[in-house]
């Protein structure tokens, strides 16, 4: 979290909350959603500005009870979800695969790795984190897979010695298996 939040956090600790304006898209991308998007259930506009995104990405979190936010100065944005929390893009660097989420991190994936049924990929970081693979990395994550396409399972060759095992999930179910809120303004 960036200092000058820490600051405005201690001078106005009790700023309401807002929800439903601010949402992670399936690519994610960052989007503002004024109140005609919001009422229309639209994705909202693309945030463009290299400083905003910056400064989303740093002070961006979770709270116990599995809503992500993005914290502005002394308040919290509540982030509407349109999957995951974290969109993970896969790449072939040097011949070593390697994922990155939507903030520019490296996205670790540990044990195993999920394959939805709208074939959708999955992988689980540490504690509950959990990033969907954005769609145009699909074809380079099918390379390195080996699919049973009729128990949508498999495995997947994440890096030499180290396979992680595919299973399925219904995309229905992600959610709650996880254990994070993709919508804190309909649970508001």
């Amino acid at each position: 979290m960036d200092e000058i939040v820490r600051q405005a956090l201690a001078k106005w600790p009790n700023v309401p909350h807002c929800t439903g304006w601010l949402l992670l898209d399936r690519r994610g991308q960052w989007r503002m959603r004024d109140e005609a998007a919001q009422t229309a259930g639209e994705l909202g506009t693309t945030i463009r500005h290299d400083a905003l995104l910056g400064f989303i990405n740093r002070n961006y979190e979770s709270d116990p009870a599995g809503q992500w936010y993005f914290q502005n100065g002394p308040q919290r944005v509540y982030v509407e979800l349109a999957y995951t929390p974290w969109i993970a893009r896969l790449s072939n660097a040097g011949g070593a695969l390697q994922l990155t989420d939507q903030t520019g991190a490296a996205f670790e994936p540990t044990h195993a790795a999920w394959i939805d049924d709208a074939g959708g990929i999955l992988f689980s970081g540490d504690g509950h984190a959990v990033a969907a693979l954005h769609d145009h990395d699909i074809e380079l994550f099918a390379r390195h897979a080996t699919l049973d396409e009729s128990a949508c399972s498999g495995v997947f060759h994440w890096r030499d010695g180290v396979d992680l095992p595919l299973q399925p999930i219904a995309r229905a179910d992600v959610e709650r298996h996880f254990g994070f809120v993709a919508s804190p303004a309909a649970r508001a």
